[in-house]
């Protein structure tokens, strides 16, 4: 067996002839290569050869081309970079010891469960042989404690992209330690990770992580102002930030982005009700405050690429209408006509008379008599 989802030796004639019709209009399955050579059975595929074929055929099947011989299973070891094993509905955590050792240049792992299967012993494997990790998901890995993150803090300190969501038993000094070393984070999705995802704990992702672009802070309860500021004064590259649910931020917080975080483009800001029209303004007048980002708007006449793309403010019931317009009005990318919704004001009735620009240019198109010409 090559696993632990029934992957066994006498699957081969299948895998082979899945194998074949990748790569059935290149003289496999009883054709001839370039160089005159006939390919009858797997073990005749030359090793450039599979490795395309690798790249192109599902995650299962490679791992039971690994198995046919040891000519494959080396070339996949070394030439495989990518895998994905979400497709394991049970003994993942099997599965992940035994392979591990083998596939030791993968730079991108998805690991996301239904349910949980991943074990502490799973992910200090992946640490101790897989160094050059950049892509690493282990989302709803509910059984996981703090031990996973020290291991990976010390055996994949190049990783850019991490998904811990859903892990609720991490602490914060844990995922503190792990960006004390994992310096290069771009991509951290902490969604759900309420003992993890406190001041403290984005207080070290400022200090250390000033290459971070994106990050998921969603229905963190701990998460307050500090946090956020330390994140907006040591993180200016952010891009995307979700906050939603962050119940105790208020405007400080909201301020302090618009006034350092000039390149973001999309804040999740639901059910954030301490959310006043001040950050609503702070935000609309942010690119003002920067005189070159302000030229550069000039130059491009507002193209819809600058500044907020996406802004989620649903059940802020303290926004008023002037505020929010204000804000629509300063980034053209953001939509409240149907269809291109990227400011999103669910729960909040007293928003409806927001528009965006398209919206009353399709209103004025649409009622010419309503507006003289001047």
């Amino acid at each position: 067996m090559i696993g632990a989802e029934g992957l066994k030796t006498d699957d081969l004639d299948l895998c082979f002839e899945k194998l074949m019709t990748v790569f059935g209009g290149e003289g496999i399955g009883g054709g001839k290569m370039g160089g005159g050579r006939v390919i009858t059975e797997w073990k005749d595929i030359p090793m450039e050869l599979l490795l395309r074929i690798v790249s192109l055929v599902d995650d299962q099947t490679v791992i039971v081309a690994s198995g046919v011989c040891s000519g494959w299973r080396d070339a996949i070891c070394w030439g495989l970079t990518h895998l994905s094993l979400s497709w394991c509905k049970n003994n993942m955590n099997n599965l992940v010891l035994s392979l591990a050792p083998k596939f030791t240049k993968l730079q991108v792992l998805v690991l996301r469960q239904d349910k949980p299967q991943l074990q502490d012993n799973a992910v200090e494997t992946i640490a101790n042989c897989c160094h050059d990790l950049l892509d690493l998901d282990l989302s709803k890995s509910f059984k996981l404690s703090d031990r996973s993150l020290y291991a990976l803090a010390h055996g994949c300190p190049n990783l850019t992209k991490l998904n811990i969501s859903g892990c609720s038993a991490f602490s914060d000094t844990a995922l503190a330690y792990l960006t004390g070393f994992c310096r290069k984070l771009k991509i951290l999705n902490l969604c759900g990770c309420v003992k993890a995802a406190s001041d403290e704990a984005l207080k070290a992702i400022g200090y250390n992580c000033n290459q971070l672009q994106s990050l998921n802070l969603g229905w963190c309860e701990k998460v307050g102002d500090v946090g956020v500021m330390s994140l907006a004064y040591g993180c200016p590259d952010l891009r995307a930030l979700d906050l939603c649910g962050c119940l105790l931020i208020t405007d400080e917080s909201v301020i302090a982005l618009a006034n350092n975080c000039l390149h973001l483009r999309s804040l999740g800001l639901y059910y954030c009700q301490n959310i006043t029209d001040r950050a609503m303004y702070s935000l609309a007048h942010s690119r003002v405050k920067n005189k070159q980002e302000m030229w550069e708007s000039v130059k491009n006449r507002y193209k819809e690429e600058e500044g907020l793309m996406n802004l989620n403010i649903s059940q802020c019931t303290a926004l008023t209408p002037p505020a929010v317009q204000a804000l629509c009005d300063s980034f053209p990318a953001l939509h409240t006509c149907p269809g291109r919704h990227s400011l999103i004001i669910s729960g909040c009735l007293n928003l409806t008379s927001v528009h965006c620009a398209c919206a009353v240019q399709a209103h004025r198109a649409a009622n010419p008599l309503s507006y003289p010409a001047h």
